[in-house]
């Protein structure tokens, strides 16, 4: 990638030059169309396409660094998650000028299943008078759809079975969620962020990864969709400290929520303000 570096860095010191590589002619240049073939293959091509449209159908990818692009898009390409937002998997998302990469909900179902422990696996909207109880200390979560009073979501619930028969579910009321997302996305309240324009889907995604990161078995895959989430890829070997910058947030740490009280409290406290 040393040519495009030198391209952005002659770029930077003179202002002069104009910067004419795009995503599309990138993403055309053999070593990268390579590199997608060794990652997968004779699906590299729909792959690299599905990319090119992505960018174009949003003008503020079309002006975001294109390196950045590239990067997310090898990071999905690795996961073997398709970037269509329609599909809700993986996603490019836009943010100060720079590509960060993103999954869904769908994609965090997608690898837990392919680590053949999961015995199933799911996020759900909770709805006005289904809750029936929600015991702290055993985790144990009752619903009752019957109950259910209106089409009011009143939080989100994700729950998993593995094969050997342990079982968890989570749950977070909206004020939890809202709290949550504020806290760790700088775009939650800016109108072209995925927070404000598909709630239920970053809400579900956040359910789902609260849950796996607490209580679910994690693959190394998994652990590196953890990591790269929401982040601006600058490297595709994820083990390094430095491949990623956060810039919409903070780094995920997998550890957060371990102690399930303290966290209780602190959810509670929020949820009353």
């Amino acid at each position: 990638m040393n040519d495009l570096k030198d391209k952005l860095k002659d770029k930077a010191e003179n202002p002069g030059t104009q910067l004419t590589l795009t995503v599309k002619n990138l993403m055309s240049q053999d070593k990268y169309k390579k590199r997608f073939e060794e990652i997968l293959g004779k699906k590299a091509a729909g792959f690299i396409s599905s990319v090119i449209n992505t960018v174009n159908s949003n003008t503020d990818l079309k002006t975001a660094d294109p390196q950045t692009v590239l990067m997310s898009a090898i990071v999905a390409a690795t996961l073997d998650l398709p970037i269509d937002k329609n599909l809700g998997f993986a996603y490019i998302v836009p943010y100060a000028g720079k590509a960060q990469f993103q999954i869904g909900y769908k994609g965090f179902i997608q690898l837990a299943m392919r680590t053949s422990l999961y015995k199933t696996i799911n996020a759900t909207e909770v709805y006005e008078g289904e809750l029936v109880s929600k015991n702290r200390l055993t985790g144990v979560i009752v619903f009752d759809e019957s109950k259910k009073m209106s089409d009011k979501v009143i939080g989100y619930a994700a729950f998993f079975q593995l094969l050997n028969g342990f079982e968890k579910a989570y749950y977070m009321t909206i004020d939890q969620v809202t709290n949550h997302a504020k806290r760790y996305s700088k775009s939650f309240s800016k109108p072209e962020g995925r927070w404000q324009k598909d709630f239920n889907a970053m809400a579900l995604k956040t359910v789902l990864k609260m849950l796996l990161s607490k209580y679910g078995i994690l693959s190394i895959e998994m652990m590196g969709a953890l990591k790269a989430d929401q982040g601006i890829i600058k490297d595709e070997d994820l083990s390094e400290d430095s491949s990623i910058e956060y810039v919409d947030g903070v780094e995920y740490d997998i550890n957060e929520g371990k102690d399930d009280v303290s966290e209780t409290k602190e959810l509670e406290a929020q949820s009353k303000e």
